[in-house]
């Protein structure tokens, strides 16, 4: 599988994956990603280089947005004057499930922080989603804290709170890279 930089002509994708996501999660009982995420900030991301596509094929599996920028609002000023990037929109398509794509482009954001020069990959996650949670865990994320206070990106009450860290690191992840180096951070050492 060759994992890219997200292009403005996916945008119907990743649209189709969060409708996806959210129909199977509200299936489990969650209203994770219930509220529509707007288009226009989801371009913006995708034009920032901030989001990435994992294919097979002509088929896209799965994306993961990776940025340096912090949602605001969740991390003290202590904890942003660390070299950090952050993880968000990680999604598998459904048909991919079971194959721990999810935990592979965990690995592939950690080390890609890493060589930006992070010292942790940090990522908030819904606040109600304890099954989110747990994987996170396994995946060797520790818990931070959950915030509740704040407003969404896409308007009403913070939802995605849960905060929790690993460190960033090196780490081998099996795709095929054709994303190019990533921008070293201005806190890095």
């Amino acid at each position: 599988m060759i994992i890219t930089p997200a292009e403005p002509q996916d945008l119907p994708t990743l649209l189709s994956f969060r409708q996806e996501a959210a129909a199977w999660l509200r299936g489990l009982g969650s209203d994770q990603w219930s509220r529509p995420y707007p288009a226009d900030k989801l371009s913006a991301t995708i034009e920032a280089g901030t989001v990435f596509m994992l294919r097979d094929g002509h088929t896209t599996t799965g994306t993961i947005t990776l940025t340096p920028d912090a949602e605001d609002g969740l991390w003290t000023s202590e904890e942003l004057a660390e070299p950090s990037m952050f993880v968000n929109k990680l999604t598998i398509a459904r048909e991919y499930a079971g194959q721990n794509l999810g935990g592979r482009l965990l690995d592939w954001a950690g080390a890609r922080a890493h060589r930006a020069g992070a010292r942790w990959l940090r990522l908030d996650a819904w606040t109600t989603n304890e099954g989110l949670q747990r994987y996170y865990l396994e995946q060797g994320f520790t818990h931070v804290r959950t915030v509740r206070e704040g407003m969404a990106v896409n308007g009403g009450p913070r939802v995605s709170g849960w905060l929790a860290q690993r460190t960033a690191r090196p780490a081998a992840d099996g795709f095929t890279d054709r994303t190019p180096a990533p921008v070293r951070l201005p806190l890095a050492a």
